[in-house]
């Protein structure tokens, strides 16, 4: 069955997760404890509610914690709207962060109807 970290939609999260953390150090020292701070919480509950959804060991549980991360991935994907309009990251950083985001949340959108429709299944 392999574990949470052969999943393909958390190894892309921990890039954007790596990626969130790399751009955001550079902001500006008035939204460390603000605009930083939920976004890499954001990216951090995207991984953990992947890992503890496939950790629980059943559908319905794995399909009730992808919900939540797919959440967490549109919950950044505003945040990363929000830091381009901001002008804290250029247009080329906002594009490739998009995308990684979008990538993501189509992943979790992929294996939630796989779950949801018996496709894969634990048993």
């Amino acid at each position: 069955m392999g574990t949470f970290k052969d999943l393909k939609a958390w190894q892309r999260s921990m890039d954007l997760a790596v990626a969130i953390y790399e751009v955001t150090a550079s902001f500006p020292n008035e939204e460390r404890f603000a605009l930083v701070d939920q976004m890499r919480r954001s990216a951090i509950s995207v991984i953990s509610n992947i890992a503890e959804g496939y950790g629980r060991g059943t559908d319905k549980d794995l399909t009730h914690f992808l919900y939540m991360a797919r959440g967490s991935a549109n919950e950044l994907s505003a945040q990363i709207e929000l830091s381009k309009r901001l002008r804290y990251v250029s247009d080329d950083v906002f594009a490739k962060l998009d995308a990684q985001c979008i990538e993501v949340s189509k992943m979790l959108s992929s294996l939630i109807y796989r779950r949801e429709n018996a496709l894969d299944s634990f048993k």
